[in-house]
């Protein structure tokens, strides 16, 4: 296989997701939400965790895999962004549109970045919120394309002004997959094993979502509809049954920074967090 490199600029999809309350619910679980957080769970009073933006975009990998040509026993998720234009609704139908925007060599040893852009939309065409992913294929590189451009976020130079514990379940993933990311990276041993991992590994994005409900508990407490933009990098793989900590930074009005690691060794997780926050600029 080869990455098609006329793929960029070319539309994937539309493809569409309804779903009700018992979606939104199904991925707060996923995502570790509980009786703690009983807003997440509970039809009564239900609030939206931001992230299940991810949810429209399916089985994504398969997806891009298609698109581009990459080779899926070879490709981990780089980075995610997530921007919402308006709150999401706890139930209803979103159609979603892509295009892959750039391919970045890294060299034939250590691969090819391939990033794609995903707009969802309401019913009535309105832009809910903008998806934009990195997918880093370690086998497709030295296809003579230009490197990434560097980019940097400098960190406070202190302790984190908050810290959030969680734990995984072991089995996590298999819940997680339900909302729509069936991967079998995630699932199938013999297919992690072949990747390189001695078991299948947490989504990221899963992952992300605990670092969400974090933020939002120290951030915007009861109000994950004030949450305007979530981005991150995902430095290493988590296997499920991990204790992690969210570390958090306040640096400045209406932005945090955060990084996720694990609890046991601090070895980061998810690097370069931003998280932006305010009053939603849309209603509805």
């Amino acid at each position: 296989m080869a990455l098609k490199l006329d793929a960029v600029g070319k539309a994937i999809g539309p493809f569409t997701l309804k779903y009700g309350w018992k979606d939104v619910v199904l991925y707060s679980l996923g995502v570790g939400a509980g009786f703690s957080e009983i807003h997440y769970c509970y039809e009564k009073d239900l609030k939206v965790i931001p992230t299940f933006a991810a949810s429209s975009l399916g089985d994504f990998t398969s997806r891009l895999a298609a698109a581009s040509g990459f080779n899926p026993a070879g490709v981990l998720h780089g980075e995610q962004e997530f921007i919402f234009h308006r709150s999401i609704p706890t139930s209803g139908e979103l159609t979603t549109e892509g295009v892959i925007t750039n391919y970045f060599d890294k060299g034939r040893a250590k691969g090819a970045l391939v990033v794609a852009r995903f707009d969802t939309r309401l019913p009535d065409s309105r832009t809910l919120f903008t998806s934009v992913v990195t997918m880093f294929a370690r086998l497709d590189g030295g296809f003579g394309g230009p490197d990434a451009p560097k980019q940097s976020l400098a960190f406070p130079d202190r302790a984190p002004d908050s810290e959030i514990q969680d734990l995984p379940g072991f089995d996590q993933p298999l819940i997680y997959r339900l909302s729509g990311d069936v991967f079998p990276l995630h699932v199938d041993a013999e297919f992690s094993r072949k990747a390189g991992f001695e078991r299948p590994v947490m989504h990221g994005l899963g992952t992300l979502g605990y670092a969400c409900r974090g933020l939002i508990q120290c951030l915007t407490p009861g109000a994950p509809e004030k949450v305007r933009r979530i981005g991150c990098r995902f430095s290493r793989p988590l296997y499920s049954g991990t204790p992690i900590l969210t570390r958090i930074w306040r640096s400045s009005d209406g932005r945090a920074l955060w990084k996720l690691v694990r609890a046991s060794d601090g070895v980061v997780i998810i690097d370069k967090g931003i998280f932006d926050f305010g009053d939603p600029p849309h209603v509805g």
